[in-house]
């Protein structure tokens, strides 16, 4: 617990929650997001925003907090928290979201849209991290 720089940890979750923000915004890939989701403009307009918002916070905080635990040896560095990222992001996280996809019938592009902000998301974790030691 000593060796984990806990304002890494929390400057990763929020990262992670604010790349969310962006990834599934208009600018990016929210309107193909919600279309492959078949969500309306009104289903997304009387949803509980803070309810949402509060739980992403909170679910970006055990990941990071997670991927500081991994990275805690004394000689993770930037190349190291970068390289864990990617092997999490892209070696748990995104296969188990597309078993998730395959199951639920989604499309490729829904699980490339929510594997991709996996794999980036953690990436830039665990770069945080691994630098900020």
């Amino acid at each position: 617990m000593e060796t984990i720089n806990w304002m890494a940890v929390i400057a990763a979750a929020l990262l992670n929650f604010l790349l969310g923000g962006l990834w599934y915004s208009p600018a990016l890939f929210g309107k193909k997001w919600q279309q492959e989701n078949k969500l309306s403009d009104e289903e997304l307009k009387n949803t509980n925003m803070a309810r949402v918002f509060g739980f992403a916070f909170l679910w970006s905080a055990v990941m990071s907090v997670n991927l500081g635990f991994f990275l805690s040896d004394s000689q993770t560095d930037l190349s190291w928290g970068l390289i864990a990222g990617l092997l999490a992001g892209l070696g748990w996280v995104a296969p188990a979201l597309f078993i998730i996809g395959l199951f639920e019938r989604k499309s490729t592009a829904y699980m490339l849209i929510n594997g991709g902000y996996m794999v980036v998301s953690f990436v830039l974790m665990g770069g945080i991290i691994g630098l900020w030691r």
